[in-house]
């Protein structure tokens, strides 16, 4: 556990459920270099931790910390109106210049969220 205050909500991305925890989460089975079985859970999952960040620390991660984290934080950003490259750029900007490191982690991000999906 990282150092500094406690999540209100985490998002966890894993391919086993990491078990529970003091503050209110979600599990997103997710094996390392892959993709999540459904986009639809992790939609509904991200669309909670964008809604909740408002007011709530949200924490998301994976083990590493950067393909996983990195792809859901491209789609986060995706939910939130950056669509495409320009929500991978914004990543790996803000965040780590080694996010999404699979070729389908990008083009997952990519295709994530179409305009009509937006909150």
């Amino acid at each position: 556990m990282p150092d500094g205050p406690s999540p209100d909500f985490g998002v966890y991305l894993q391919g086993r459920d990491p078990g529970g925890f003091d503050w209110d989460s979600r599990w997103v089975r997710w094996p390392d270099f892959w993709l999540p079985p459904s986009s639809t859970e992790l939609e509904v999952v991200l669309r909670e931790a964008l809604r909740r960040s408002v007011t709530e620390r949200v924490e998301i991660a994976c083990t590493g910390g950067v393909g996983r984290t990195g792809t859901a934080l491209a789609c986060l950003v995706a939910l939130d109106g950056v669509l495409g490259d320009a929500a991978i750029d914004y990543v790996r900007r803000q965040y780590s210049h080694r996010a999404l490191e699979t070729p389908w982690q990008k083009r997952f991000a990519k295709t994530f969220a179409k305009p009509d999906s937006l909150l």
